[in-house]
């Protein structure tokens, strides 16, 4: 269980926080929209209410989850990375998806480096995963650029999905992947 608040973090652009009511609309956005079928949608309101919810509540559970990634230039919420790891899923697990709006800007990859470095040097994992459609080429491709490797498909609740293998933090160093922490 998390015994002190959510950190929070920053990359040169973004700041990594916890969710915010505010937070909500543009994430029942990103559930109506199609995109989300990657993500658990479409759906309406109150599903995604249900699942706007969950990601604070898995910070209370696990100790650790996902945060909502704000522009630093414009104080906009844009989406969410972090780490992820609900019952019955393959293992733990390094997660992004962006809003309606906010695509093609990078966000995806650089808040997700910011993750996968938290995830090994704030939360002592060893290892991490991303799980991603087999029909998200954006994602698998957000996946190659952090360096992860393709190493099976997997069939998870949304269907058929790749899961990649993120480098090590030795590796991510030794590759000048992460650089210096940036926490506040």
């Amino acid at each position: 269980m998390v015994s002190s608040p959510i950190p929070t973090l920053e990359s040169e652009r973004l700041i990594l926080r916890p969710f915010r009511p505010s937070d909500f609309e543009p994430m029942a956005a990103f559930f109506a929209d199609p995109v989300s079928a990657y993500y658990g949608g479409p759906c309406g309101r109150e599903d995604a209410w249900r699942k706007f919810a969950v990601y604070s509540g898995h910070w209370l559970l696990r100790g650790y989850g996902p945060w909502a990634l704000e522009d630093k230039a414009s104080g906009r919420y844009v989406g969410l990375t972090g780490l992820w790891y609900p019952e019955g899923w393959a293992e733990p697990e390094i997660t992004w998806a962006l809003v309606p709006g906010a695509h093609g800007k990078g966000y995806a990859t650089e808040g997700a480096r910011r993750a996968l470095q938290a995830a090994y040097e704030d939360f002592g994992w060893t290892t991490a995963v991303s799980v991603v459609s087999v029909h998200n080429p954006a994602s698998q491709a957000v996946a190659q650029r952090l360096g992860a490797t393709l190493e099976r498909e997997i069939t998870y609740r949304h269907g058929q999905a790749n899961l990649y293998r993120h480098l090590g933090l030795a590796q991510l160093i030794s590759d000048g992947c992460i650089g210096d922490r940036q926490t506040s």
